[in-house]
């Protein structure tokens, strides 16, 4: 057996040095990255939930997965210090496209209740929450653990420009065979030890870590400017630039909006003023930092 994995090895190896070829790995989990040398660290989390659909205010979460890790002052990962995974029996059967999606059946999460306690402890002292969509998992999570409320988040997906750093999109599938690797998707804690690979990987073109370029993003400001009463003719317009519709029913202006960075928004106004209303105007505003960016309370 040993004889035949380093075969298998070498000839990796020897595909991986052809222009020719891309060689993809089985991702195996590691407990230590980068060696601390004595640094202080601070705690962070990756979370991921699967759950019965994408309803963030009525469907239910079926499976949690968490994994604490340390990293160090410029970004890199020191090792993991801890991993949480439990199901969750939701009130009505998982929708058969949820099981097929993620392998979770009714027999696994049967009698199951994910601790809230548990989580809490878990999630204490925790500087920041990771989800690779914090715009999704933290909704849910606020719902059900109020521990997150308090959290400064970042978003894996959204915070990292992974295209101009040389990847083909931001799916954490894509992410994971630009860096040589494949897993297991679809369940939270294999996700959440897929994406602690991704964020250890020094990107080609700042020499850094995709973390250290992930908490550069999430300690900004950003801002949320809304085109309320825009022209109905010119979404097509607001949809190109980025623009997402509120449909108001969750308590926010019924409106396309959209999130700049705090020294974007001099651009922004001036976008809305010259190609959308034709005149000048003061649209709302939103300040928006991690302790409330992809939460519903924003």
């Amino acid at each position: 057996m040993l004889e035949t994995e380093l075969t298998l090895a070498a000839m990796a190896e020897a595909l991986a040095k052809s222009a020719d070829y891309r060689v993809l790995r089985r991702l195996v989990r590691r407990e230590t990255f980068a060696p601390s040398t004595g640094q202080s660290t601070k705690t962070g989390i990756l979370l991921d939930v699967e759950t019965t659909g994408l309803d963030q205010q009525n469907d239910e979460v079926i499976e949690l997965g968490m994994l604490k890790f340390d990293y160090l002052p410029d970004g890199r990962i020191a090792g993991i210090k801890d991993v949480f995974s439990s199901f969750n029996e939701p009130t009505s059967p998982i929708p058969p496209e949820v099981i097929a999606l993620t392998g979770i059946t009714n027999e696994m999460v049967a009698g199951q209740r994910i601790d809230e306690i548990a989580v809490s402890s878990f999630a204490d002292d925790a500087v920041i929450v990771i989800a690779h969509n914090a715009s999704f998992d933290r909704k849910f999570a606020e719902r059900y653990w109020p521990v997150f409320q308090r959290k400064a988040w970042g978003c894996s997906a959204t915070e990292v420009e992974w295209r101009k750093h040389g990847f083909e999109g931001s799916r954490l599938g894509y992410l994971l065979n630009g860096a040589g690797f494949f897993h297991q998707a679809h369940r939270a804690i294999d996700d959440c030890h897929a994406l602690l690979e991704i964020l250890a990987f020094d990107l080609p073109t700042t020499g850094t870590s995709a973390l250290a370029v992930l908490l550069e993003q999430a300690r900004k400001r950003t801002m949320r400017v809304w085109a309320e009463q825009s022209p109905f003719d010119l979404k097509d317009l607001l949809k190109r630039r980025g623009y997402r519709w509120s449909d108001g029913s969750d308590g926010r202006p019924r409106s396309w909006y959209v999130d700049v960075d705090e020294a974007k928004l001099g651009d922004e106004i001036t976008f809305l003023k010259t190609e959308i209303y034709l005149r000048d105007v003061e649209p709302r505003l939103q300040t928006l930092t991690a302790f409330d960016r992809f939460s519903v309370r924003a």
